[in-house]
């Protein structure tokens, strides 16, 4: 009886991630709007009594298709937690940790498309805007952490330091990759790297002389 319900379990989730496929290249190829539950359903190869078996609508398959993106994806590309960082000087920390960000977005050329979708459908669907910012919140709180432990970089405000630093990052990909940018305005990563770890290293709450 368990093999037998565990067996039911496994076909389920095959069938909910045949969905999610041909969801996800439906809703890139026409958008939320242009989007059909036929196409889906015949991309994922599933009948449509077994599309609305597990989605009751297209909204909510659209739901967890992007939450589904942001939790098990973006998450990744914002983790801290597996970088060492403590262990290198603070300019090797953050030249390591925007070289893996960067090189994890390359690596998931779905979470561009996605955050492409997202740009015109979060009008629609302002809870998924917050989701994908929920994701990359922890990466954020612990870059933030990490800056204000080290009292030698002299930050006045790590926490604003380390939305820069982040931003710049993602501000980055999605006009160079997501809005094709590097067509038009190409920029080398290293070089914005390297200009965004100048930025934070050579920061100096000290106050300078007084103007004449």
């Amino acid at each position: 009886m368990a093999k037998l319900q565990e067996k039911r379990e496994s076909g389920s989730r095959s069938k909910t991630e045949a969905i999610l496929a041909g969801a996800m290249q439906e809703f890139l190829a026409n958008g939320y709007s242009g989007a059909s539950m036929d196409r889906i359903t015949a991309a994922a190869g599933v009948s449509k009594s077994t599309l609305y078996a597990h989605f009751k609508d297209k909204e909510s398959l659209f739901t967890a298709l992007i939450e589904g993106i942001a939790q098990q994806k973006l998450r990744l590309i914002f983790n801290l937690q597996e970088l060492d960082v403590h262990s290198q000087d603070p300019q090797a920390a953050l030249r390591h940790l925007a070289e893996m960000m960067l090189l994890k977005v390359t690596q998931e050329p779905q979470v561009l498309q996605v955050m492409r979708l997202l740009m015109f459908e979060s009008g629609r669907f302002p809870h998924l805007g917050r989701t994908f910012v929920n994701a990359w919140k922890p990466g954020f709180t612990a870059l933030s952490q990490y800056l204000a432990s080290c009292p030698n970089l002299r930050l006045t405000d790590p926490e604003a330091a380390a939305r820069i630093f982040m931003g710049t990052l993602v501000h980055f990909v999605i006009i160079q990759e997501g809005m094709y940018g590097k067509e038009i305005i190409p920029m080398d990563a290293d070089r914005i790297i390297t200009a965004l770890i100048e930025s934070i290293l050579t920061s100096d709450s000290t106050p300078g002389p007084p103007s004449s």
